[in-house]
């Protein structure tokens, strides 16, 4: 089973990139998308169903804004989005698909750098979240939760950590929720399972050469509860081609969808 997760930053922009291309080359099982940037009416037919799979779109209500995604090779036993926040549901910030025992969220946590107001939605989608995430670990489901979290969690995960401390997406409150979320409710961060050298980015600035210098941060995630995490056996940040100033994530596991 392989699952792929990409910000598109804009499912136009990425398409135009060469996204839908690569993704018919790519076999993929599961693919989760966030910040569409849509809505229904902007997608095209390739956008709704990529070759060989279903699309699924939850797009937030602001024109050009936000907006999660989820392609899917088999069809869900069913499909629902938001998880009971009205202030971010608005935003699509949600969407999840079953699929027997197994369920896989696109997930797209606000962003903070825009200034104190975002910063303060996304501590309240954290508050939030958490227990609705306490109650998917212990609902007797294996979920993976593919996006973008918008959260470094260790100094590894970003290559100028010293000077972001002050930043959002890597504030000490970020980083201690996100350990939470880990150490306390148990889910698993999967490429890090699997992968646990430094430099490894799924995004980087369009300021300086940060791409060209790879001093990026790892805030893209599959992070899974434990039992499908044990099963996940392959992981690859594809960077060979660009569609968005994110890269994809894929994870190969060891189970049927």
């Amino acid at each position: 089973m392989r699952i792929i997760t990409l910000n598109v930053n804009g499912i136009r922009s990425a398409a135009k990139k060469g996204l839908y291309d690569w993704l018919r080359h790519q076999h993929a099982d599961a693919v989760c998308l966030q910040e569409v940037k849509a809505q229904h009416a902007d997608l095209t037919d390739r956008m709704l169903a990529p070759a060989g799979l279903r699309g699924y779109f939850y797009c937030a209500e602001k024109k050009g804004y936000a907006g999660v995604a989820l392609y899917a090779r088999r069809e869900p036993d069913r499909v629902s989005v938001g998880f009971g926040s009205r202030e971010h549901d608005d935003e699509g910030r949600y969407l999840q698909a079953d699929f027997g025992d197994l369920s896989i969220v696109s997930v797209y946590l606000p962003s903070g750098s825009a200034g104190a107001h975002r910063q303060e939605s996304k501590f309240r989608f954290m508050d939030h979240f958490f227990p609705v995430l306490e109650k998917l670990r212990h609902d007797g489901r294996e979920y993976i939760l593919c996006g973008d979290w918008n959260i470094a969690h260790r100094e590894i995960d970003l290559k100028n950590w010293k000077s972001n401390q002050k930043n959002s997406g890597f504030l000490p409150e970020e980083r201690a929720w996100l350990t939470r979320v880990f150490d306390e409710l148990g889910w698993v961060d999967v490429f890090r399972t699997l992968n646990d050298q430094p430099d490894q980015y799924t995004w980087w600035s369009n300021r300086g050469q940060a791409w060209a210098k790879n001093v990026g941060w790892r805030i893209d995630y599959q992070i899974a509860t434990p039992g499908v995490a044990k099963q996940a056996g392959k992981e690859k940040i594809y960077k060979e081609k660009r569609f968005s100033d994110h890269a994809p994530l894929i994870i190969d596991y060891d189970r049927a969808l």
